[in-house]
């Protein structure tokens, strides 16, 4: 099980936006943000735990300067929230990767929406139960 997750952005301030209202409809808010070793951080929060982190700035050890080409899932309790994050998603400058709907080729109630974020990852939101 995972305990948390970094994306490096191109624009902190932009990214925050597009999150918070992505996340919102999943039952996050937004956390702390902070400056840590040189770099402006800001962190998202479900169900009282800081789990997604935004970090704006190259990686020390190297590599690119902000995280682009990543697909990363959340999980939703009901398809209405799936709904709900693709709308909030698109609203907030996120362009569209897959529309909300059955996924049947995963399994017969894999039920998930896909978005573009604005560092270009593939962002989705799924839920899995039957209805």
């Amino acid at each position: 099980m995972l305990d948390h997750m970094t994306f490096r952005v191109a624009d902190l301030a932009r990214s925050t936006a597009f999150y918070a209202a992505a996340l919102t409809p999943l039952g996050y808010t937004q956390g702390p943000s902070f400056e840590f070793d040189g770099q402006s951080m800001q962190g998202f929060i479900h169900d009282g735990k800081l789990d997604t982190w935004l970090i704006q700035g190259p990686s020390p050890f190297g590599g690119a300067p902000f995280t682009t080409a990543c697909h990363l899932a959340w999980r939703a309790a009901t398809r209405a929230q799936v709904d709900a994050f693709y709308a909030a998603a698109l609203a907030a400058g996120g362009r569209c990767n897959g529309a909300p709907g059955l996924r049947p080729h995963y399994h017969p109630n894999y039920y998930g929406a896909f978005v573009i974020d604005p560092d270009g990852n593939n962002i989705e939101a799924v839920c899995h139960e039957p209805v």
